[in-house]
């Protein structure tokens, strides 16, 4: 049974994080694909999204800087966490906090190796607060 939120009778989110190439599981509520590019080997099909939410991944410019050099990722969490407050940013994740409300929860999707230094996680931990 998942944790209420005091005061709000609301049920906490439940937001999990996948690589986009792993098989769709009965558990995995919306799949959103959280990347800005379409990820190379994977038809839409085969991903079985809910949706693409390209308007709340990092900017061409943070992705760029960050390269996924995990000596970067703490700086990173700083820079894209600001960004999120930026309108379009903004926007997009308040979607997806209503997704992850839903009641299958919600699973986010990247294409990145290193989930644990992903855009995904950063959303995931944001999202799960």
């Amino acid at each position: 049974m998942r944790a209420q939120n005091r005061g709000m009778g609301k049920v906490a989110p439940k937001v999990r994080i996948k690589r986009i190439y792993d098989d769709p599981a009965p558990d995995d509520g919306a799949r959103v694909l959280v990347d800005r590019l379409w990820p190379r080997g994977i038809s839409k099909e085969r991903a079985e999204l809910e949706e693409w939410c390209k308007q709340v991944a990092p900017s061409t410019e943070l992705r760029k800087w960050y390269s996924h050099d995990p000596a970067k990722f703490a700086e990173f969490g700083k820079r894209y966490r600001a960004e999120l407050t930026d309108p379009e940013h903004a926007e997009a994740l308040a979607h997806l906090r209503e997704l992850a409300r839903g009641p299958q929860g919600l699973t986010l999707l990247t294409a990145s190796r290193a989930l644990d230094i992903s855009e995904a996680a950063v959303l995931a931990e944001l999202l799960n607060k």
